[in-house]
């Protein structure tokens, strides 16, 4: 059995490196006759981006920057090609890089080996992020261990994972006999003294101050007791704060007259020594400062090493302390503390009791057994066929949720769609804009279509009367309004105009009613003077396809037929104008809504039905998925920079507009040559929303029904505006819509239940 680690690791001084470098010992153990060469390598996480930060021992093979993404693709690729059979990946969120360590889901996603996560925290209150990326582990994952009973509940409960794949297996402990001569009990402050112990990285949740609060009271009646801190200032808290926190600590001493009974070893110490410095103390005191410590090592070596334990009721302490195994006091309370160790310290079989319970309970946690119960989990990985999804095909019923038009119907008042939210809540100091409340109207009209509904009935008079509200009475369309209804510019962009024009020609061709679609037809003619005036390809592209909608109900109107070649040979010659070097594209920079200009052409193409203009879309969508798909998804030009003529494509900031925008052209190419293929790049694009992007984490949040802004670097922009959700729900029934089109023979026969509308 050859395993593949991913985990920070020695000698980095961090207690999940430790845990690591425990765990491979352990499980290598069961193998003596196994070479750990052949059977182990390690992934390790740097915090720097140097490679060489540490001097690694050789089973570390492969090196990942913490913050560079890049580095987490490159290392799945390199665990497929290991031969490993399987993989455990050791997660807390501050290890891996981007928001709460989301980088990691590119690495999980690209394995095709079966992956067991150690989940070293598990967090009651997590962020929106931490609580997607602990699902999405589990989605990528065979089983998930945790090291408590707690940690299952809040699984089951709070993240929505399954107990089946869930699996308890306790923190392992070193298998060292406790020293016959131990050298500690003559260091100074172990000498002729009774020891008040703690021991780890330094920082202020450790709450040490609380035991100082507690000397003076306990040293009245014991004056040979001291206090022993073990270990370094945690490296975040040195960078930060520097030592801080410990000059604090021993001014709090000063202050209190105890100076002389409290000690610092700095230093980081190996197991060996560790258990010495535990044989050697009294009583074993871990104080931290709240209950959300789901898991604790150095908890976990007190016990091992059967040392008498006084603790605060975190989570873990709780279940490890359990049974007589310790004693527990309140949070901060000095005076419990001083009271439970006085008694302790009065009563020396109390002391021994404790000590007893707790190394009987600490055999089953030495870590060779450890290792059989991770060997036994990995076995049953290994045995069972790995089902990954890496590559997307046509649509099926079972992967869209419910479509909801709840996060719209929340953005939405009388005056129209606002075009911005905080989080999942409208930003009314943003007011409304035209773009929006055209795409909604868009939305609604497709809406009706699928479901018949009784609610996108109800909702389009009230976009349509904001773009009536917002038409000049030149026939131009102002943009933005403010949330007091007041007018925020003069003239609209070309974009907002021609986007309307869309969402009208939409209207006169699939009006549930004849009020509605005459009313369009008003509006849509008193803009048609202002066609021969559009400057930009983009707000010519939208015109184009509004004109094309306008014409499959109106096909003998003759004006509308030479409005549309003309906006299809300016959108033409662009194209004829740079499609030069290998650059098949409209412009010498590919910038935002860039599938909307070959969508436009489609769209001509099906009214004229000319080959050239069909060739150009075709051409240029082609060169268009050579730009934006990487690693098996959809990865559109991000507008932090945009993609220019011989430069690198800019990955972030991605927006959802992007991804309708494909999702529309492949709707469209299918609709023009039945090629199941434009089906399955369709419904890739699409997937983008529900994680198959360059982070691996979905947009589309099913609490609120609305989408998430972008993807930007190493993070969500979790704002959930207008045009982001409008991209996600018109593209959802897209897909509806394709589904209801595909031939019998492209369908799942077990998936052709109808899609689910959720109000």
């Amino acid at each position: 059995m050859k395993i593949a680690y991913i985990s920070t690791y020695l000698p980095r001084q961090c207690g999940i490196a430790t845990f690591n470098h425990n765990l491979i010992q352990a499980i290598n153990s069961n193998f003596p006759h196994q070479k750990a060469a052949e059977s182990t390598f390690v992934v390790a996480i740097n915090e720097s981006s140097d490679k060489k930060q540490y001097d690694y021992p050789p089973e570390v093979k492969f090196v990942i920057r913490q913050e560079r993404q890049r580095d987490y693709t490159a290392a799945a690729e390199y665990i497929n090609k290991s031969g490993a059979d399987a993989c455990i990946v050791e997660h807390e969120f501050g290890i891996f890089g981007g928001e709460s360590g989301i980088y990691i889901l590119s690495l999980l996603a690209g394995l095709e080996i079966p992956v067991i996560t150690v989940l070293h925290t598990v967090l009651r209150e997590p962020s929106y992020v931490q609580k997607l990326i602990t699902r999405e582990i589990s989605k990528y994952s065979a089983h998930i261990v945790v090291m408590s009973k707690r940690a299952v509940q809040f699984l089951t409960s709070i993240y929505g994972i399954s107990e089946d794949k869930i699996k308890i297996i306790e923190h392992g402990v070193p298998d060292m006999a406790l020293p016959a001569k131990n050298p500690v009990t003559a260091l100074e402050p172990f000498k002729d003294k009774r020891t008040l112990f703690t021991f780890g990285l330094l920082s202020r949740n450790k709450g040490i101050e609380t035991v100082i609060k507690a000397l003076p009271i306990i040293i009245d009646k014991h004056p040979d007791v001291n206090y022993v801190i073990l270990g370094n200032t945690h490296p975040g808290v040195l960078k930060s704060s520097g030592e801080e926190y410990r000059e604090s600590l021993q001014q709090l001493a000063e202050k209190l007259g105890v100076r002389n009974h409290l000690h610092f070893i700095n230093k980081f110490v190996a197991e060996e020594e560790l258990i010495q410095f535990l044989a050697a103390c009294h009583i074993y005191v871990t104080p931290y400062l709240n209950e959300a410590q789901i898991t604790s090592g150095t908890l976990s070596y007190a016990i091992g090493a059967g040392a008498a334990v006084v603790s605060t009721p975190y989570w873990h302490a709780q279940e490890l302390l359990d049974d007589n195994r310790g004693r527990l006091f309140n949070f901060k309370d000095f005076n419990a503390l001083a009271e439970i160790i006085t008694e302790l310290l009065d009563n020396e079989t109390k002391i021994n009791r404790l000590r007893s319970n707790a190394l009987h309970y600490g055999k089953h946690l030495k870590w060779p057994n450890i290792g059989r119960d991770y060997i036994n989990l990995l076995t049953q990985a290994i045995s069972k066929p790995i089902y990954r999804k890496t590559k997307i095909g046509l649509p099926e019923n079972d992967e869209l949720p419910a479509f909801s038009l709840l996060h719209i119907r929340r953005m939405t008042d009388y005056t129209g769609l606002m075009q911005h939210a905080k989080y999942g809540i409208p930003n009314f100091k943003e007011g409304y804009c035209l773009d929006d409340n055209a795409r909604a109207l868009i939305l609604m009209l497709m809406a009706n279509q699928q479901f018949q509904s009784k609610e996108p009935i109800e909702l389009i008079p009230v976009y349509l009367s904001y773009i009536h509200y917002m038409q000049r009475e030149d026939g131009y369309f102002r943009n933005f309004l403010s949330f007091n209804r007041n007018y925020l510019d003069e003239k609209g962009s070309e974009d907002s105009f021609g986007r309307t024009i869309w969402a009208l020609g939409f209207l006169i061709n699939s009006a549930p009613n004849n009020s509605y679609r005459e009313f369009g037809q008003e509006l849509f003619k008193h803009s048609i003077p202002h066609f021969k005036d559009l400057k930009y390809l983009r707000g010519a592209a939208n015109t184009l396809i509004g004109i094309s909608l306008y014409l499959k109900a109106h096909p003998s109107d003759e004006r509308m037929m030479s409005e549309l070649d003309r906006l299809t040979s300016y959108i033409v010659s662009a194209y004829k104008k740079d499609n030069k070097n290998n650059w098949q594209w409209f412009e010498d920079v590919m910038t935002y809504d860039n599938a909307i200009l070959p969508l436009a052409l489609m769209h001509s193409a099906e009214i004229t039905a000319n080959e050239e203009v069909k060739n150009t879309a075709f051409e240029s969508m082609v060169f268009l998925e050579k730009v934006t798909f990487q690693d098996n998804c959809f990865s559109p030009v991000g507008n932090d920079g945009w993609l220019h003529k011989g430069k690198p494509v800019p990955v972030f900031d991605q927006q959802a507009i992007e991804t309708m925008g494909m999702v529309l052209l492949y709707y469209q190419a299918y609709h023009l040559t039945q090629n199941p293929e434009m089906l399955r790049k369709m419904n890739l694009c699409f997937m983008w929303f529900h994680g198959y992007n360059k982070l691996r984490v979905p947009l589309y949040d099913p609490e609120t029904r609305g989408c998430c802004d972008g993807l930007q670097k190493g993070k969500l922009n979790r704002n959930q505006g207008a045009e982001s959700t409008l991209a996600y729900l018109i593209s959802h029934l897209t897909v509806l819509k394709a589904l209801d089109e595909m031939p019998a023979e492209y369908k799942s026969p077990e998936k052709r239940h109808k899609p689910v509308y959720s109000k």
